[in-house]
């Protein structure tokens, strides 16, 4: 019996950075500093979607708040609902060193791109 084996890929993808209220820029601004990663939670494969063989990407909306909790998490590109909600609820639990502008801690809004592949 062949056994599947599974890897999950997780990057941050720094294409796009939003400050509340503003709109979205295709670089940081100036003076601006990327949160970066302090805790990284790998999502769960759900059994139905490794069944199906279901691979590929979920490239995820992640507000990063002052404190360097996760805020709202919106999925930009989907890949299957189960796994996109998989990619979700492992992003609520990553922490960050939030991003300052200025000097001044920020919220910030980054791309965090999971990808889902069976070996």
């Amino acid at each position: 019996m062949k056994t599947a084996s599974l890897v999950v890929a997780v990057g941050l993808v720094v294409q796009s950075v939003v400050f509340a209220g503003s709109l979205p820029q295709e670089r940081p601004a100036k003076d601006v500093t990327m949160p970066t990663v302090v805790r990284e939670v790998k999502p769960d494969y759900p059994e139905s979607a490794k069944k199906e063989r279901i691979q590929g990407n979920v490239m995820l909306g992640v507000v990063v708040k002052k404190d360097g909790t996760v805020g709202d998490v919106t999925v930009k590109k989907s890949l299957h609902p189960e796994l996109d909600e998989a990619a979700v609820r492992a992003m609520k639990k990553w922490e960050f060193k939030p991003g300052t502008k200025d000097g001044k801690v920020v919220d910030v809004t980054v791309e965090v791109e999971m990808t889902f592949n069976l070996k």
